[in-house]
C-alpha cells in the first residue's frame, strides 16, 4: 500500500466519496471534496497524483473542474477521471472534449476504478487503455462525406484505421462498425488525435478518440477487448489479490 500517493475523489454524494475512498484505500491516501470549487482547494492544499471526479456535482461539476485543472500551468499533465452516471453518448463526450483522460461508467466497478488509477500512478509512461486486435470495416462521416477504412485495433478509448485520405487532426467525424459476433453497429463520434501519413512503411492511417460513445457500446467494447486481450489476464489477478 503506497500511502504517500495522494488520490483526491470528488463527488457530490456522501455515499459514492466514501465508497470511493474505501475502494481505493488499498492504492493511496484519499482526499475527498463535494464539488468542483473544494476539489480546487484540495488541489492546492494536498496535491494530488490524479483526480477522480463525477460529472455533474454541484456548484462546479467535473468537466468544468478539468477544464481548471487543464488550464494551469502547474496541473495540466494531471490525470484526471470522470465519472459518469447517465451512460449517454453525450456525457462522455462533455468529459473527452474537457481534457478528461478516461471516463468510468457508475455504478463504480472496484476493479476498474482502482485498475484505472494505478495505470496513471505506475510511473510507467502511459500507452492508453487496454487493446485489443480488431480487424472490420469502418465507415467514416465528415461533413456530409463517407469515407471507407479498416480497423486494425481497438480500446474502449478509442480505434486505430487504416485509411487513404486521412482527416485532418483533431477534427471530429462519426464513425460505424461492428463487432463479431454481434449485428447492431457501435457508431461513436471521434477526434483524430495522430495520423500515419502516406509514404512510410506502414499502411496510412489515423488514431480516433473515442468521444460520444454510449453505455451499452462500451461495455460492448470492454467485454471484446477484455476477451482478446492480456487485459483479462489483468482482472483476474487483480481478483486473485482480493481487489474486487
Amino acid at each position: 500500500m503506497e500511502k504517500t500517493r495522494t488520490i483526491l475523489f470528488a463527488d457530490g454524494t456522501a455515499m459514492f466519496r466514501e465508497l470511493g475512498s474505501i475502494f481505493l484505500d488499498c492504492t493511496g491516501r484519499v482526499v475527498t471534496a463535494n464539488d468542483g470549487y473544494e476539489s480546487l482547494e484540495a488541489l492546492r492544499k494536498y496535491r494530488p497524483g490524479i483526480v477522480v471526479a463525477d460529472l455533474d456535482m454541484p456548484r462546479m461539476g467535473g468537466d468544468e473542474l478539468c477544464r481548471h485543472i487543464r488550464n494551469d500551468p502547474e496541473t495540466r499533465k494531471l490525470p484526471v477521471i470522470l465519472l459518469t452516471g447517465s451512460g449517454l453518448a453525450d456525457d462522455r463526450a462533455r468529459a473527452m472534449h474537457a481534457g478528461a483522460d478516461d471516463v468510468i461508467t457508475k455504478p463504480i466497478s472496484r476493479i476498474a476504478l482502482v485498475q484505472a488509477v494505478n495505470r496513471f500512478l505506475s510511473g510507467r509512461p502511459q500507452r492508453g487503455l487496454p487493446r485489443a486486435s480488431f480487424e472490420s470495416d469502418v465507415r467514416i462521416l465528415q461533413s456530409g462525406e463517407v469515407y471507407e477504412g479498416a480497423a486494425r485495433n481497438l480500446s474502449r478509448g478509442g480505434i486505430f484505421v487504416e485509411s487513404d485520405p486521412i482527416v485532418a487532426l483533431a477534427n471530429e467525424v462519426s464513425l460505424e462498425f461492428t463487432l463479431p459476433d454481434l449485428e447492431e453497429p457501435i457508431a461513436p463520434t471521434a477526434q483524430v488525435i495522430w495520423r500515419q501519413p502516406p509514404g512510410t512503411r506502414h499502411p496510412p492511417g489515423m488514431g480516433l478518440q473515442f468521444l460520444a460513445l454510449d453505455r451499452t457500446s462500451t461495455d460492448r467494447i470492454d467485454d471484446f477487448v477484455y476477451e482478446n486481450s492480456d487485459f483479462g489476464d489483468a482482472n483476474a489477478a487483480a481478483r486473485a489479490a482480493g481487489v474486487q
